[in-house]
């Protein structure tokens, strides 16, 4: 009773929809009243599982009706074998075209049955001894009979292959063959069809002593070169002749015509002048046509060529003469350009309506992947015979073991690629015909099948079809997203412009190039090469394509050799960095960004070994260069604030201010950044790394006495004060604090001056980091006087002794950190000082006039060119800076306007309200401007600060390509703009200052 039970029911319940399948189950007996037959449930239960169930029972309907005497056979294995079930059920759920062949054929399914099937490597004898067999009356078969069994074979063979490619996905427990082992099924059984085809052109031409007379030889192109062929796909072919090429070309036409009756079509458009060339040329023809005629397409085309049919020897020879063409074709001018030009042009003859559906040709298709596959093959490919496959997955595969293309990149694209190769196989099989065209949304059955077909599984209350849509857009949209990565990767046609013989880096040609190239000394920069190349591990691979770009980029830079000591140093401080190498193989304006930064800049690399982050930045020019000061004020004092104790606190300022200098530099470098906005962005910094560091000082003495015994407040002074901190200043401060309730001046002053002495402490110790120097040396009686003075002490020294030289100073006191509203009383304590009633009496102005001429006599260093020192030189910054201050002083008490700390401020206040001329004020600016950026570009060249112009050698190349001067200009020519711009600003220095 159990039994019936189980056996009762519907054929729905097995996957059937069709009206007539109850019917053709009767017929097969293997349905009652009862429901199945308990002997076939097995059966029913397999065809369950096939793409199309309806399909499935269909064609053995049709079995059984065409060869009723051997059903019985047939039903007794598909019970009792899970291999001819799996495999012979997994063709009629997917397959008319070939349950066609089957029901034609009656018995071929018996060759499903065996365990291993048709080893491949027997196809070529298996097609041959089809059609070279004799008819019945002794005579040898005719062309038609030799096409019709070929047809027949061939046919048998492509059956075993997709039962083999099926059976898993309808019985579980047999294996799945690879991708790869069934397009080389394929791609095998093409050849067997060639040289099977060639064999019958060969006995229907009637050819006697055929060696003797001429040689022909068939060359596989395309997928068929390539070893992954499709189930249904044109075979690409040339051919190549010698002796009577009359005799030759009626050989390569019939076997076409042959195995394009019987097997697939074989197109040989690739052949040189494509369909209107002459359809063999020996080998001297075709190579003297691709030395001068051949289109960049075309060589392309010929990384797949492999002889497969015909004259081995004549083969061999062809491919030994097109292999050195192939791989030096990235040579040809505009060569990546073309081939992306091409990959467009195909893409384009895509109709729009289409091109999210077409597996081959639409965006992110089989042809993307294979696109950037080869395009990177042809590139790197000189220099490393590694890449040199013809089968883009093995060329995919080296591309990322050999470090070219990311690990996770390849994986991916070679998932995506199997996954759309895949269901384009399932796609044709259905009717043996060629298509691309996945299946609208609106197949709803056409998907399912499909989605079985391929194995994907229903997921929660999503069907088959619908999960093969949204997998078929995700690799679709991966595939086109590392395709553009790839494809259009900017390093490419650098590497590409690089000569072949440049790729072999370590060889005496190589030494050679580098001396012509600009390198001082080029055994030196080979040592570096071989240090950077060394071994075989994957970092060395990528160094590998990486250096003949980097060492031309290096060429271009005011010091090759210099960048290249540098990018070694880099590479080994950074070697355990995963994605150092990686950004900058993938980023073609990181490394032509990069390469110009090391070979200009000695501070950079000393930054960047500590602050390898900011590399990432260089392929961004708005990141780089479009931070806000005030947002990386707040982002820095954050970072500080959440550190467990003080000296990680420290630590980690000195790190954010490591970063946003290193930033900041190589924005200026590149051009991207303004000297006003490098000054803020480096004077905001240091403020920042002030107030982080006061504040956990603070935070801690606090913890430790139980209380804050006065509030303190940091006054910027200097190049600070007025935002105009270059890369080697120090920072000059003031340090003013106020007792709490109840608490003395002196315990104030004493918290405060521990506090502070803290600070110093703490930011100037000895460090790899650029220096940290709190400078207090412009507080009242200097050095002398005490560290921290309470509000009330500075307006009593200020008022009783203070001097025109520290109001001037004063003018650029700005509140930087600390207690903001003791910062603005000190302020306005300091005002009347800074901006006196009145202005300056005679004798007060005679001072600033005295000290300036003082300053400038004794500080400048002996053997200076006062013509070429930014600092103290004519028309320099100190020039420029007295005479506005001194203007401040006399003015500025009259008009807020000019009541600024900022240089350029002040001038263009005095231009606005007349005091100075425009004229003149505009060129104060720009010689103030041009000695800022001077300065600031000195230290970026030579690592360390210095206020002279560079006179000679590389330093002035540097500082002059950093200013903007070409690569070929005379260095002079800065030099000589300098001092023009710097003569016309003393003038004015001279006139205004002394009258």
């Amino acid at each position: 009773m159990a039994e019936r039970t189980r056996g009762a029911g519907s054929p729905a319940r097995y996957g059937f929809t069709d009206s007539r399948a109850e019917e053709q189950l009767r017929a097969a007996g293997w349905w009652s009243d009862r429901g199945p037959d308990d002997s076939i449930v097995n059966i029913l239960v397999s065809l369950s599982r096939v793409a199309d169930p309806d399909l499935a029972l269909r064609g053995l309907d049709r079995l059984r009706e065409v060869d009723q005497a051997g059903w019985p056979e047939l039903v007794k294995t598909l019970r009792e074998s899970a291999v001819v079930r799996g495999r012979l059920l997994g063709v009629l759920g997917i397959s008319t075209a070939l349950a066609d062949f089957l029901v034609g054929n009656p018995g071929e399914w018996r060759r499903l049955s065996r365990e291993e099937g048709t080893d491949f490597t027997s196809y070529r004898d298996k097609l041959l001894a089809s059609v070279n067999a004799n008819s019945a009356d002794g005579t040898t078969r005719t062309r038609n009979d030799a096409e019709q069994a070929l047809r027949t074979a061939y046919r048998g063979l492509l059956l075993e292959i997709a039962a083999g490619d099926l059976g898993h996905t309808v019985e579980p427990e047999l294996n799945a063959p690879s991708y790869v082992e069934v397009t080389g099924q394929l791609t095998a059984l093409a050849e067997a069809a060639l040289n099977a085809g060639l064999e019958v052109a060969l006995s229907q031409c009637g050819v006697a002593g055929f060696q003797e007379r001429t040689r022909l030889a068939v060359i596989a192109m395309g997928k068929c070169g390539g070893r992954e062929l499709n189930y249904v796909s044109d075979v690409d072919v040339v051919f190549v002749g010698d002796g009577d090429l009359e005799l030759a070309t009626k050989l390569a036409r019939t076997t076409m015509t042959v195995v394009g009756n019987s097997c697939f079509e074989v197109d040989a458009a690739l052949r040189p002048e494509g369909r209107a060339g002459a359809l063999v040329r020996t080998l001297e023809g075709h190579a003297a046509y691709y030395r001068k005629w051949a289109r960049t397409w075309e060589f392309q085309a010929l990384m797949k060529a492999r002889p497969v049919a015909g004259d081995a020897e004549l083969g061999a020879q062809y491919v030994e003469m097109i292999d050195s063409l192939v791989w030096s074709a990235a040579e040809r001018e505009n060569f990546v350009a073309d081939v992306q030009q091409m990959r467009r042009r195909v893409e384009g003859h895509v109709p729009l309506e289409l091109t999210d559906r077409e597996l081959k040709l639409g965006r992110g298709g089989l042809r993307d992947v294979e696109f950037a596959v080869q395009l990177l093959q042809l590139v790197h490919g000189r220099g490393d015979s590694e890449l040199r496959s013809p089968s883009t997955v093995d060329g995919l595969a080296a591309l990322g073991a050999g470090g070219y293309v990311g690990r996770a990149d390849a994986a991916e694209l070679e998932t995506s690629y199997k996954f759309l190769r895949t269901v384009e196989h399932r796609l044709q099989l259905r009717r043996l015909r060629r298509t691309h065209l996945f299946p609208e949304t609106s197949q709803k059955a056409e998907l399912r099948v499909l989605a079985r077909a391929i194995g994907v599984k229903p997921e929660g209350d999503r069907g088959e079809g619908d999960v093969l849509v949204v997998e078929f857009r995700r690799h679709a949209q991966r595939i086109r997203r590392l395709h553009e990565k790839l494809f259009y990767r900017p390093l490419l046609q650098a590497v590409a412009s690089v000569p072949t013989d440049a790729l072999r880096l370590t060889t005496k040609q190589a030494s050679n190039r580098l001396a012509a190239l600009g390198y001082a000394a080029p055994d030196g920069a080979l040592q570096h090469i071989r240090a950077l190349t060394a071994g075989v591990s994957r970092r060395a691979s990528i160094q590998h394509a990486l250096l003949p770009v980097l060492l031309d980029l290096f060429a271009d830079t005011p010091d090759p050799d210099g960048g290249l000591l540098s990018y070694r140093k880099v590479s080994e401080a950074l070697e355990d960095t995963p994605w150092y190498l990686r950004v900058l193989r993938d980023e073609g304006a990181v490394v032509e960004r990069l390469a110009f930064l090391l070979g200009t800049s000695k501070l950079v690399p000393d930054l960047l070994v500590r602050a390898p982050e900011v590399l990432q930045l260089l392929g961004d020019p708005a990141r780089l260069a479009g931070r806000d000061p005030a947002e990386v004020s707040r982002s820095l004092q954050a970072a500080v604030r959440r550190q467990p104790g003080l000296q990680s606190a420290v630590t980690t300022a000195r790190s954010l201010r490591r970063h946003e200098m290193l930033r900041v530099a190589a924005a200026d470098l590149l051009g991207l950044m303004d000297v006003q906005a490098v000054c803020r962005a480096l004077s905001s910094a240091w403020a920042a790394v002030l107030q982080g560091t006061l504040s956990v000082v603070l935070n801690r003495r606090q913890a430790e006495i139980g209380g804050a015994p006065a509030r303190i407040a940091v006054i910027g002074m200097g190049r600070l004060g007025g935002s105009e901190l270059g890369y080697g200043s120090d920072a000059d401060v003031l340090f003013v604090c106020e007792p709490a309730e109840g608490v003395t001046d002196g315990e104030a002053v004493r918290f405060a001056s521990g506090v502070a002495e803290t600070v110093r402490q703490l930011l100037g110790a000895p460090s790899a980091d650029p220096p940290l120097q709190v400078d207090a040396d412009l507080r009242p009686e200097g050095r002398g006087g005490p560290l921290v003075r309470t509000l009330d002490s500075y307006r009593a020294y200020y008022a009783r002794w203070g001097e025109v030289w520290e109001a001037q100073a004063l003018l650029r006191a700005r509140f930087v950190a600390g207690d903001a509203e003791l910062g603005q009383r000190f302020n306005a304590v300091i005002d009347p000082i800074r901006y006196p009633e009145g202005g300056l009496d005679t004798g007060r102005a005679r001072q600033v006039r005295r000290m300036k001429a003082r300053v400038q006599s004794e500080r400048m260093p002996k053997g200076a060119d006062p013509t070429l020192h930014t600092k103290l030189g004519r028309g320099g910054l100190a020039d420029v800076e007295w005479m506005v201050q001194l203007l401040q002083l006399n003015h500025a008490y009259k008009l807020p306007v000019l009541q600024t700390t900022s240089t350029p401020g002040a001038l263009a206040a005095l231009a606005e309200v007349g005091i100075v001329d425009a004229t003149d004020a505009a060129a104060l600016t720009e010689a103030w401007l041009l000695a800022t950026r001077v300065r600031n570009a000195t230290m970026l060249v030579r690592g360390k600060a210095a206020d002279q112009v560079p006179s000679t050698g590389r330093d002035l190349a540097a500082v002059a390509r950093v200013l903007g001067y070409e690569p070929g200009d005379d260095p002079g020519e800065f030099v000589d703009a300098y001092r023009r711009t710097t003569r016309r600003a003393h003038a004015v220095v001279e006139r205004i200052f002394y009258d």
